[in-house]
């Protein structure tokens, strides 16, 4: 027996070694603004999808907030509403709502803005990837929403990507067909990154007009599998981060979809993005389940090669603490907007 006590002092060395880097991370202090958003007196935010800003300083925020209308017809459901798109100025004042009651909108998942101001907007319900040009008309869409689906394979989670479609369980259809997508995201060519998500577990790669080039990722631990693909974010160089939540790590691959590494060392990484710029950082939300509120809720902030500048926050309701982080837009790497789907509520952070 003594012969195998170094061998299990140096497995249990390194099975603990993500969880020592986490922890031994330098808090950085940031500031929370009380109230970011200045809303209409009869309308409220829901459970926040997502959030993002413009080049202005515009803000967009895609929450679960609405009237979802299910109607039934023999064996066929029908379904509409239930998510909407709110725009803000820079100072946080209510400017419009975007495509009130549009048949893509049920079930916010993101919203994110590319660097021409173009508002795409990643509904998990309706399947859909829709792109609003910045005069807010919608100039493309990714998926389609499968209503003709037999009730009973609905409610046992299937869809029109569901299962692999025959294939390994959650690698989805080889084409333009989604289950449940999560986030989108763009590479310098204009290349599109759609994160496909929860029903499926795999990234659905475009090119710049929409045409489906491949896809990658199945149910499962290994490299290159994932638990779900809950968010995804593209660096200067091509190279793609997916958040495996389930997994307990970001993984990350080459344009072509080729693993390269993985980091293990942010908890429950839910919600992922990378400030533009000669020196980009990577923000990680290691957001609380919610069947488990007051459990880590931190964000952390990353080099690209995964080392772990610092983190912030916590779980739980008031300013500064976290209640399931969604999203996080940082255009700005010292000023983060933060969506919530647990306080149902934006905050605006500022890292000192």
């Amino acid at each position: 027996m003594k012969k195998w006590i170094p061998f299990l002092l140096a497995a249990t060395m390194l099975a603990g070694f993500p969880a020592i880097a986490q922890n031994a991370a330098p808090e950085i202090p940031f500031d929370s603004a009380a109230n970011p958003l200045t809303m209409p007196d009869d309308i409220y935010l829901g459970e926040v999808g997502g959030v993002a800003t413009n080049s202005r300083g515009d803000l967009f925020v895609y929450t679960r907030t609405g009237h979802p209308t299910v109607t039934l017809g023999g064996s066929r459901n029908f379904a509409h509403g239930g998510s909407r798109l709110f725009q803000f100025d820079r100072n946080g004042r209510f400017a419009r709502e975007i495509g009130k009651d549009l048949y893509g909108f049920m079930f916010a998942a993101q919203v994110r803005v590319d660097p021409q101001d173009n508002i795409w907007v990643v509904d998990q319900m309706t399947n859909m990837v829709i792109k609003f040009d910045p005069q807010f008309r919608q100039v493309m869409l990714l998926g389609r929403k499968a209503e003709a689906i037999p009730i009973p394979a609905r409610a046992g989670g299937g869809g029109e990507g569901g299962g692999g479609a025959g294939g390994p369980p959650g690698a989805g259809r080889q084409q333009d067909v989604f289950d449940r997508p999560t986030d989108v995201a763009w590479d310098a060519q204009g290349n599109i990154f759609v994160a496909d998500g929860l029903g499926n577990a795999r990234v659905a790669k475009f090119d710049r007009d929409g045409k489906f080039i491949k896809s990658w990722g199945q149910k499962g631990t290994a490299p290159g599998q994932f638990a779900n693909v809950r968010s995804i974010a593209v660096d200067a160089q091509g190279n793609v981060y997916v958040a495996d939540g389930g997994n307990k790590r970001i993984q990350v691959f080459d344009n072509n979809g080729t693993f390269k590494t993985q980091f293990a060392n942010v908890g429950n990484a839910q919600a992922i993005c990378i400030t533009s710029g000669p020196n980009q950082v990577l923000y990680s939300s290691d957001s609380n389940p919610p069947n488990n509120i007051d459990t880590a809720g931190e964000i952390y902030k990353m080099r690209l090669d995964g080392t772990v500048i610092g983190r912030f926050g916590r779980a739980g309701k008031m300013l500064k603490e976290f209640g399931t982080v969604n999203a996080i837009d940082c255009r700005n790497e010292n000023v983060l907007y933060v969506g919530e789907v647990g306080n149902l509520r934006v905050q605006k952070l500022t890292l000192r």
